[in-house]
């Protein structure tokens, strides 16, 4: 073997070098991006999820006349709450679920159930907050 050939074998450290500042760059651009389409798609989940117990919910209505109570809660639509003649359920094919950031849906009914109020308070799990903090309701 030629000695000429055995210097050009490896790769130096500064061409090493290079490839990886050329990575290094190329993360930190892209990174924040990846970690933007995170937190929206996070918060478009909330309101398909929101859209989808609403739905749940009117059918709910349709069938007793009234919305679920607050003690009841959204998991009147997987079971049948004591005592509720003409529940067709369940009104969801899965279970009730978290908000995506983990976080029980907030879900509260006028005291004759006529209205109700349901949201997920955002990434904080707080009432109120911006941007990704902010409180999602239909």
């Amino acid at each position: 073997m030629n000695r000429e050939t055995e210097k050009e074998a490896g790769f130096t450290l500064v061409e090493l070098l290079v490839v990886l500042v050329i990575l290094a760059l190329l993360a930190a651009l892209v990174g924040p991006r990846v970690v933007g389409y995170m937190s929206t798609s996070k918060v478009k989940t909330a309101h398909v999820q929101i859209a989808a117990y609403q739905t749940a919910l009117e059918l709910y209505h349709l069938d007793l006349g009234r919305y679920p109570q607050t003690a009841e809660g959204l998991a009147a639509l997987a079971t049948a709450p004591a005592g509720s003649s003409g529940w067709a359920g369940p009104y969801l094919d899965k279970a009730v679920a978290t908000d995506p950031w983990g976080t029980p849906y907030d879900y509260t009914a006028s005291p004759d159930a006529s209205t109700f109020k349901l949201r997920s308070f955002g990434a904080d799990g707080q009432e109120g907050g911006e941007g990704d903090n902010a409180d999602i309701s239909p």
